[in-house]
């Protein structure tokens, strides 16, 4: 599930700052769905906050201790009222349903096995109200980046960025694709000039291509509404990046 890489709160927010699309679009949902919002993943909060500043009541569900407690921080230095929940978001139980239910930033791809991610849209299945949207954004597989994956140390020169306490951070990884498993087993190596490798951390990613998205959403009781490409909304299309979809109760 990536404890380690997550066990990083602030950093994470440093190496991960580019949000406004998503934030921006999960926002609008949420104004258009009304009521109580779900996050799962929600991590440091980055766009659930938003949201809950907007006046929605909102829950956020990460598995990372850290990142949950730097949600909080956040959101209190804002003076910003959210409830987060410490579980586990292939099988939760909350006790109430939810008008709009989102999980972004490839979350759900921490779920390796398809019982896991079955168990996962189930939950979620059992918590939306009536008229409620489940969205989620997965990237789309490139066959061509996942070949590539050879496990070979690349630096990864947009993800750099400033630690106010360390000064210039270069971001490295090494990656190899299990093809069985459909998944992506990466170490991730940051580095000042002054400390090599101050953090190593494992990583580990689902791939979940479009076709087998589809039966996966079924099987868990969902039904798929519409499948766009990047955060403009432009339908999806075999080489767009992103899978952002929106999904009811079947």
């Amino acid at each position: 599930m990536g404890d380690e890489f997550y066990s990083h709160a602030r950093l994470y927010d440093l190496m991960f700052p580019n949000i406004s699309p998503a934030v921006a679009f999960y926002r609008s949902e949420a104004h258009r769905q009304s009521g109580r919002v779900l996050e799962l993943g929600c991590g440091t909060g980055s766009k659930l906050i938003p949201i809950a500043s907007d006046g929605h009541p909102c829950v956020g569900l990460d598995l990372s201790t850290e990142m949950l407690a730097e949600a909080e921080r956040k959101a209190s230095q804002l003076a910003v009222t959210a409830e987060w929940v410490h579980g586990d978001m292939r099988d939760f139980d909350l006790d109430r349903t939810f008008n709009l239910v989102f999980s972004t930033a490839n979350s759900l791809l921490h779920l390796h096995s398809t019982e896991d991610l079955v168990s996962c849209l189930q939950s979620v299945r059992r918590h939306l109200a009536p008229g409620a949207r489940f969205i989620f954004d997965v990237f789309n597989p490139n066959i061509q980046l996942l070949a590539q994956a050879d496990g070979a140390r690349r630096t990864r020169e947009s993800l750099s960025f400033v630690d106010p306490d360390r000064g210039n951070v270069s971001v490295d990884t090494a990656d190899t694709y299990d093809a069985a498993a459909q998944v992506t087993r990466g170490t991730w190596f940051l580095s000042t000039d002054a400390e090599a490798d101050f953090v190593v951390a494992p990583l580990e990613l689902r791939s979940i291509f479009p076709q087998e998205l589809l039966m996966l959403i079924g099987h868990a009781g969902l039904r798929l509404i519409d499948r766009f490409g990047d955060w403009s909304g432009r339908q999806f299309t075999g080489d767009a990046p992103l899978q952002l979809c929106i999904c009811e109760a079947a």
